[in-house]
């Protein structure tokens, strides 16, 4: 019987460092423009509080969305051990295409999947390649793409890459824009006889929630006074994304397990999209709340946050990358381990996917 396989991650995470003492002098304002009172340094220390976030990683100024993502590519590639040639899917997860360093416009096209594609240097026509816009869940979207493909009979292997830089859409006036970073992961994917039913994806689920829920995470004008009303930044309705988190998100991974025929108990781990270490938190407790299980097991949650920030569709192919090569101690992986991977985002959308490692 066959069954979609992870067979190979990658990462890539930019050398650049950027510390929550490194906003400390910052000018925010309001979503109204006002100057928060508030001194900075204490903005600061609020918002590590809430996010967990202590720093976060920028591109190199030459680099850019689609160069991470081949980055992170190529290491998945040699990960998995197949021929690039091979590949017949190539979808590349993003929200802002190329964004060149010190420039306001952003390119995709060509899409970031070509680009990728053509650093890659796979000659193969057969290989299609194209770009998925989901929000942070995009990379996810795009696994679950791959799998629809492969139990369709339309391809045999595919490469998933998610890849970002969102430090150069954000508002430096906005508190917000602490949350956001930038990197890459991917993963190859194989259809594969396992010779078992209990083995790879076991069952997904995504929604979109686009009426009252579309402008939650928008683009917008930066909050100071007297800006240029004609740039656009990444803007979050915090309070409102937190709500909607909450509500939702434990009840599609919940879905998502029950399709999937796998008791609470047996899940391992949760892979979940590094947003806000808060929300996230709230996320699996009221997972398991549904349950009736009123304590979380140890260790069942990876975290990245902390060091590498809210990288978007970036966050849980790194996040798995790094668990999978023993990278994330105490964190680790066995063979037969029943995993959920989960994210919430811009549109917003939420997605889940059930994995037998």
């Amino acid at each position: 019987m066959k069954q979609t396989i992870i067979t190979g991650s990658g990462s890539y995470i930019p050398a650049t460092i950027k510390t929550n003492a490194d906003f400390a002098a910052s000018a925010f304002y309001s979503e109204t423009g006002k100057l928060l009172d508030t001194p900075p340094e204490d903005v600061v220390q609020k918002f590590k509080q809430i996010t967990g976030i202590e720093e976060r990683r920028y591109a190199d100024d030459q680099l850019n969305a689609s160069d991470l993502g081949a980055l992170a590519a190529k290491e998945a590639i040699a990960n998995s051990g197949i021929d690039a040639e091979e590949i017949d899917l190539l979808i590349a997860a993003h929200n802002f295409g190329n964004v060149y360093k010190h420039t306001i416009q952003t390119d995709a096209v060509p899409s970031l999947a070509s680009l990728i594609k053509h650093q890659l240097q796979i000659k193969n026509p057969n290989c299609v390649a194209y770009d998925v816009l989901f929000g942070c869940p995009g990379w996810l979207q795009g696994v679950i793409i791959a799998h629809a493909y492969f139990n369709a009979g339309m391809a045999k292997k595919a490469l998933i890459i998610g890849t970002e830089t969102l430090s150069r859409v954000i508002d430096v006036h906005d508190r917000d824009s602490m949350i956001f970073s930038d990197g890459a992961g991917a993963t190859v994917l194989e259809y594969l006889d396992t010779g078992t039913s209990h083995q790879g994806i076991l069952g997904c689920c995504a929604q979109t929630h686009a009426v009252d829920e579309v402008n939650y995470i928008n683009m917008g004008c930066s909050y100071k006074p007297g800006s240029d009303e004609r740039v656009r930044y990444i803007k979050m309705k915090g309070r409102k994304v937190y709500e909607y988190a909450m509500t939702h998100v434990p009840a599609a991974m919940k879905a998502c397990l029950d399709e999937s025929g796998i008791s609470i108990h047996e899940l391992k781990k949760v892979f979940i999209h590094q947003a806000n270490e808060k929300m996230d938190d709230g996320i699996i407790k009221r997972l398991y709340h549904l349950y009736g299980i009123n304590e979380v097991p140890e260790n069942i949650m990876p975290m990245s946050i902390h060091w590498l920030g809210n990288s978007s569709v970036a966050t849980v192919p790194t996040l798995y990358d790094l668990v999978q090569k023993g990278e994330a101690p105490p964190h680790q992986l066995e063979p037969g381990d029943v995993i959920l991977f989960a994210s919430v985002g811009a549109g917003m959308n939420i997605n889940a996917v059930c994995y037998r490692y």
